[in-house]
C-alpha cells in the first residue's frame, strides 16, 4: 500500500504515515490493492523538481506525480520547507508533516486547488476532515 524513502536525516514515523494513508484510503473508497509512495528529499532535491515539473525555481514542500492504475504515485516531501511551514503556521512539525502528506494523496486521486475555487474549497475540507482523525 505504502513505500517510504527517507533520504534525508528527519525521522519519519512509517506507522504514522501508513495508519494516515489507510484512512484516507478508505475514506475516498480506494481498494487496499493500491499502492503509493513516498520520498524524503532536502531542500536542494525538490528545488530542483520544483524547478523541472512546475517551472518554480524553490523549494516547496510536497509534490505530487500521477502514476497509473494500481500505483496511484509519488509523494515527494521536503521535511526542511515542511518545518518552515509549521513555524509560520504556529503549528507542530508533525501536524503539518501529516498535513503535506494528505494533501499530496488527495492530488494523486485528482483533486486539484489551483484552477477553480470550488475544488479548492473541496480538498480543503477533506484535507481537514482527514487531519482530524489523526492523533496528535
Amino acid at each position: 500500500m505504502i513505500e517510504i524513502k527517507n533520504l534525508t536525516k528527519t525521522a519519519v514515523d512509517k506507522k504514522l504515515f501508513a495508519q494516515v494513508a489507510k484512512n484516507v484510503f478508505r475514506g475516498e473508497n480506494i481498494g487496499k490493492e493500491k499502492e503509493i509512495s513516498v520520498v524524503f528529499f532536502n531542500s536542494g532535491k525538490i528545488k530542483e523538481l520544483n524547478r523541472k515539473y512546475r517551472k518554480k525555481d524553490k523549494p516547496t514542500d510536497v509534490l505530487s506525480f500521477a502514476g497509473e492504475e494500481r500505483f496511484l504515485g509519488t509523494i515527494v516531501i521536503c521535511p526542511a520547507e515542511v518545518r518552515k511551514n509549521a513555524k509560520e503556521a504556529n503549528s507542530s512539525f508533525k501536524k503539518e508533516l501529516v498535513f503535506v502528506f494528505i494533501h499530496g494523496i488527495l492530488h494523486l486521486l485528482g483533486y486539484d486547488h489551483e484552477l477553480k475555487k470550488a475544488d479548492a474549497q473541496k480538498m480543503q475540507k477533506l484535507e481537514s476532515h482527514y487531519l482530524s482523525r489523526v492523533n496528535f
